[in-house]
């Protein structure tokens, strides 16, 4: 009994200290990211629509934000997923919009059930992206009178200024790396490589050790 309750102690003892672990330079790089990522988004709607109006700031940047900087070895968070989410959550949600507008419960649920079904159908799931087509059935009348436009400007735009900053500030540091697929790019390829599927599982399996270790 004493042995069972010592090693429950010790994986308490292993969980805590794994949760408290405090990591500021990954913290830091995080931070410059996100930071840097939606400010320039910010500039950009407050040069072409005005200080007054956030347009282009759509909630689901911010989610986006959380995977492409603060969990950049995910393969959501990966630009395939990036890109391909967000473009096809838009254009079903204005699809929906223009369908079943009408009908603001309904045009929200067929937009995002049919985006993530889609997602999963191009290997594309990117869970902000289900925001994404969903902001385009409960957006604004502003928002909502973009149409299509919706789906270039703010959603693509707003997405290569993420990704773009991405590339730069993930690979400023020797603990950082990404794409996980350098050939990312190549949508013909429908399958990664073996090599990059083994890059993958053990950047997932490296996050639990490098959790567990001190920090210096």
């Amino acid at each position: 009994m004493r042995r069972r309750l010592r090693r429950h102690a010790r994986r308490v003892q292993v969980i805590v200290y794994e949760e408290t672990l405090f990591d500021y330079k990954e913290h830091i790089w995080t931070f410059l990211g996100s930071f840097v990522g939606i400010s320039l988004i910010g500039l950009l709607n407050s040069y072409v629509l005005g200080r007054t109006d956030t347009l282009w700031m759509i909630g689901s940047f911010g989610a986006t934000s959380v995977l492409l900087y603060g969990h950049i070895n995910s393969p959501l968070a990966q630009p395939r997923n990036l890109i391909g989410g967000h473009m096809l959550g838009a254009l079903v949600g204005v699809t929906m919009q223009r369908l079943a507008g009408q009908e603001v419960w309904l045009a929200a649920a067929l937009a995002v059930s049919v985006s993530i079904v889609v997602m999963q159908i191009t290997k594309t799931l990117h869970p902000p992206g289900g925001a994404t087509a969903l902001v385009a059935t409960i957006g604004s009348a502003q928002l909502k009178a973009l149409g299509y436009w919706y789906v270039l400007m703010p959603v693509l735009t707003g997405v290569i200024i993420l990704l773009l900053v991405a590339l730069v500030v993930n690979n400023m540091t020797g603990t950082r790396s990404y794409p996980l697929n350098r050939h990312w790019y190549k949508i013909w390829r429908r399958r990664y490589d073996k090599k990059v599927l083994v890059r993958q599982r053990s950047a997932l399996l490296r996050a639990p050790e490098k959790a567990a270790s001190p920090v210096a």
